[in-house]
């Protein structure tokens, strides 16, 4: 689920063919917003007066901000380039790709993957794109990205690398 607006395009950026946020799901902000409200009641148990609520003020704000920066990965295939997380990997330089079921992403990320490969992996996310980086001049060898929308993702590369972007 993309619950987040994508970049807006530009005179200058040229078209989005594929946007995605891998924000975490919604109901963990309940779980948190939980978590950060039981040690907040642990600080205020143990300070008396206007000190104890320090910890609500603390706590909750903490473990809701902790979510959102986890929740704020985002891939892009725009002008040519494929943007993960502000790394660039034109797609002249994209190669083969290929789609990582959830049942196989421990092996693909456990004892199949290059310590070189650039990862941008969230667990709360199903599948996992590998994007192959062919030639000697690239420091990794693949890209393995999350996404919720791989077979877009996947097309999304192949049609922009298929035509390359107008200078």
């Amino acid at each position: 689920m993309n619950d987040r607006l994508p970049e807006p395009d530009s005179a200058t950026s040229g078209p989005t063919t594929f946007d995605e946020r891998l924000s975490v799901p919604v109901w963990w902000y309940l779980l948190a917003l939980g978590l950060g409200t039981l040690l907040g009641a642990q600080i205020h148990m143990g300070y008396p007066g206007l000190r104890s609520w320090i910890g609500y003020v603390v706590m909750i704000p903490l473990c809701l901000g902790v979510l959102w920066w986890a929740g704020r990965s985002r891939t892009t295939v725009r002008n040519g380039e494929l943007v993960s997380n502000g790394r660039v990997l034109p797609l002249s330089a994209a190669g083969v790709t290929d789609t990582v079921a959830r049942r196989d992403k421990q092996q693909a990320m456990g004892p199949d993957l290059d310590p070189q490969a650039y990862v941008l992996h969230r667990a709360w996310v199903g599948p996992l794109v590998r994007v192959e980086v062919p030639g000697a001049d690239r420091d990794e060898p693949y890209w393995v990205l999350s996404t919720r929308r791989p077979e877009e993702l996947r097309s999304a590369i192949a049609d922009r690398a298929a035509r390359p972007a107008a200078s």
